[in-house]
């Protein structure tokens, strides 16, 4: 079955609820996708990936730049593998408090103006016909993804870190979680 790959950004030049809305990467996150690159064009030949997608943001496509250019290919740009949608009221200075709140419940406890349960559906749904893939998001988007699979219903299931990849399978139609990435040995997101 064609292996995914769902890749966290690496590390950015600056945290949600700072000044910049869009981050690129630090010097750690640079090193970090080159790792990234390195991994997953060390696999074998059978399952190395072989398309590159990321989030819209700029943390992303830096991650994920290393990585196409060693494929030869072109970073396929997919908002259906961004970020958490923040509530259209809230201000962008409340949004880290908005994220630490959502952190601590399930995915239908989450307020705002969405049906966050059927957006981390969504989320997977991107990605069933993603095989042969490496996808470029984020810390929320990826535990949308394994909290479904798994059955789980916190929207923090686990703790990807900076340029971890999990594993999935698809048959075009579903997705079967193989492998959870790396988790973060600290809670600093």
């Amino acid at each position: 079955m064609p292996r995914l790959y769902l890749i966290r950004h690496g590390k950015p030049a600056a945290t949600w609820g700072g000044h910049d809305d869009d981050p690129g990467l630090d010097e750690t996150g640079r090193q970090q996708a080159a790792a990234a690159r390195d991994h997953l064009l060390g696999l074998p030949d059978g399952h190395r990936p072989r398309l590159v997608v990321s989030s819209p943001l700029a943390r992303c496509r830096e991650t994920a730049e290393p990585t196409a250019r060693a494929l030869g290919v072109e970073v396929e740009i997919d908002p259906g593998v961004g970020e958490i949608p923040t509530p259209a009221s809230l201000a962008a200075a409340d949004r880290g408090e908005w994220l630490r709140q959502a952190f601590q419940g399930a995915w239908g406890e989450i307020t705002g103006d969405l049906d966050y349960d059927a957006w981390r559906r969504q989320v997977a749904q991107a990605l069933h016909a993603r095989g042969d893939t490496a996808v470029f998001s984020h810390f929320v988007a990826i535990n949308a993804v394994v909290s479904l699979l798994t059955g789980e219903d916190r929207v923090v299931s686990f703790r990807p870190d900076h340029t971890s990849i999990t594993v999935l399978e698809t048959d075009g139609k579903t997705l079967t979680l193989v492998e959870k990435g790396r988790e973060a040995s600290t809670g600093v997101l």
